[in-house]
């Protein structure tokens, strides 16, 4: 069954690279490397590890942008999930929906929500309750940035067509027979050489995509438990404590629009499971302090005197 995937376009990702001259931290992986770029200042935010997990700290009200860079020397589908909802499609996010196809070895930078074939709502740090997703009711998995990476299918080598074996000819006995003969011996070899010729195949003719989000059960399937086991989450009521916490959080919101012109492509993905799978969470500064993984400013022991330097200095001149 063919399911149309998003290619990303070549115009927007030079456009957004320009952008982005800058050698800040990357997240280095095998297959594609993934930066979040504050957009006012063209920095790459700086990740930290903690407890086996990657961070990065947001600031309120800054736009940001996902940069990717193939790694790899072939096409890979990238679906990318900002706080659990595909940014393409609008759908809690499932690793078998609709991404961006990037060639080997393209960076492109993706800055916003598809809106269009055109344009994108710009990706914005806000409050948890105005972020897109809480203002969607699925507060649930705000807070982190998901990249599933897949190869594409190889075609197999198509059979090449050889002539059949012929025995040897007769020993020529005389001028009219063997032109008979050579004619006769022609004739038949041509007609057995298109009886082994093989007919092209159906993926010679035809290659059969196997992604996009808006077809398919199994897309439809993923996206439908993951929104069942969302709404179980969130049937629980939080509590005061939880509730003021959650007011505090950093979230993505749905900003304004810009142009980020997109086309369609196919890809047939080479396994259903992902090849890789980057996670990067995120939060403001002050919250990622407050829990430990940035490690707090140190501040320096105050001084009585702080104007002294232990000994009269000799006179200038």
């Amino acid at each position: 069954m063919k399911r149309p995937t998003l290619a990303s376009c070549i115009i927007g990702a030079a456009s957004f690279v320009a952008l982005l001259g800058c050698t800040q931290p990357t997240l280095a992986a095998r297959l594609v490397d993934v930066s979040i770029v504050n957009r006012s200042t063209g920095e790459r935010l700086t990740p930290y590890r903690h407890g086996g997990r990657l961070y990065v700290a947001g600031t309120p009200g800054e736009r940001y942008a996902v940069e990717l860079k193939s790694k790899y020397a072939d096409r890979v589908l990238t679906v990318l999930s900002v706080d659990g909802i595909n940014v393409l499609t609008g759908q809690t996010a499932a690793t078998l929906q609709s991404g961006y196809v990037l060639e080997g070895g393209q960076s492109y930078g993706i800055s916003g929500w598809r809106k269009s074939m055109d344009d994108v709502a710009q990706f914005v740090f806000t409050a948890l309750p105005n972020s897109y997703a809480a203002r969607t009711g699925r507060p649930g998995n705000v807070g982190v940035i998901g990249v599933a990476v897949y190869r594409e299918r190889s075609a197999p080598p198509q059979p090449i067509a050889t002539a059949p074996y012929s025995p040897p000819a007769e020993p020529w006995r005389g001028e009219s027979r063997s032109q008979g003969k050579d004619e006769s011996s022609r004739d038949a070899m041509d007609g057995a050489a298109r009886q082994a010729a093989p007919a092209p195949s159906a993926m010679a003719r035809k290659a059969e995509s196997d992604v996009g989000a808006s077809a398919g059960n199994g897309s439809a399937a993923a996206g439908a438990l993951a929104e069942r086991r969302a709404d179980q989450s969130e049937s629980r009521a939080p509590s005061r404590a939880e509730s003021e916490l959650k007011s505090m959080k950093l979230g993505t919101g749905h900003g304004e629009r810009e142009y980020s012109p997109t086309r369609h492509t196919e890809f047939v993905r080479n396994s259903d499971s992902p090849d890789e799978i980057i996670t990067i969470y995120y939060d403001s500064r002050a919250n990622l302090v407050a829990r430990g993984i940035i490690p707090s400013p140190r501040l320096a022991e105050p001084s009585p005197f702080p104007g002294s330097s232990g000994f009269v200095p000799d006179p200038r001149g």
